[in-house]
């Protein structure tokens, strides 16, 4: 039998709703994840550059506990351990802060390597004006790093966008799971992962390409630099 015949599409067409459904869960788990892995990244990035040594060793564990071990079992231990110790969240919330601190430690990097972009001399001499470590992040780095840091920024997005897909793993009724849930129940394979695939791929696709502009920019921007100087 063709799997990707027209009457699976039929069905498929008549509970479109589902798939919009779960579309709505992967962006909202997204944004929200999102908005996680911007805030521990741009703190943990900024204590990678800090003059305090606890700070440089928070951010340093940080980074290696996250980024050496798999995404599926850092949401799996907390689907599972949370639950051990009578902390029950939904799969939505656990989603949310797995992708979140996932994340968050590749951002960190991301903002690390920005701020060590930006010349040295520009810290020193905002603290010559009496300037705080912060305040000198917030005020003179961070804006100037910022043009650098968006481009790998914008390719975490796409990333984790992706991978929120983890949470079919978790019955966290995303795209993901809409798309394995339906084809399970109807047994039209074919139509679920080519729409799924679509989707990811349209939502992934536009912000990909333009972190490939924002790179080229910024490689041009630093090259007139380089001549100006």
């Amino acid at each position: 039998m063709d799997r990707f015949a027209w009457f699976k599409w039929q069905a498929l067409f008549r509970d479109w709703e589902l798939f919009a459904e779960g579309l709505g869960r992967t962006l909202s788990t997204s944004l929200l994840a999102l908005g996680l892995a911007l805030a521990l990244g741009t703190v943990l990035g900024m204590l990678g550059t800090s003059p305090w040594r606890a700070g440089r060793a928070l951010n340093r564990g940080y980074v290696d506990l996250i980024q050496n071990t798999p995404l599926v079992t850092q949401v799996m231990f907390l689907f599972y351990a949370l639950a051990h110790w009578k902390l029950y969240l939904s799969a939505f919330a656990i989603g949310v802060i797995g992708l979140g601190v996932y994340h968050g430690a590749y951002i960190a990097e991301v903002v690390r390597a920005g701020i060590q972009s930006i010349h040295r001399g520009q810290l020193e001499a905002a603290f010559s004006q009496g300037f705080t470590y912060v305040q000198a992040m917030r005020y003179i780095i961070l804006p100037q790093a910022a043009q650098v840091v968006l481009p790998p920024l914008t390719n975490q997005a796409v990333s984790l966008i992706k991978n929120s897909a983890i949470l079919a793993m978790i019955s966290g009724w995303d795209l993901m799971h809409t798309g394995d849930s339906w084809a399970a129940n109807t047994g039209y394979y074919g139509p679920a992962y080519a729409v799924v695939w679509a989707i990811y791929f349209a939502l992934c696709f536009p912000l990909a390409r333009w972190a490939r502009r924002l790179e080229e920019r910024v490689a041009r921007a630093r090259g007139g630099e380089v001549k100006a100087a």
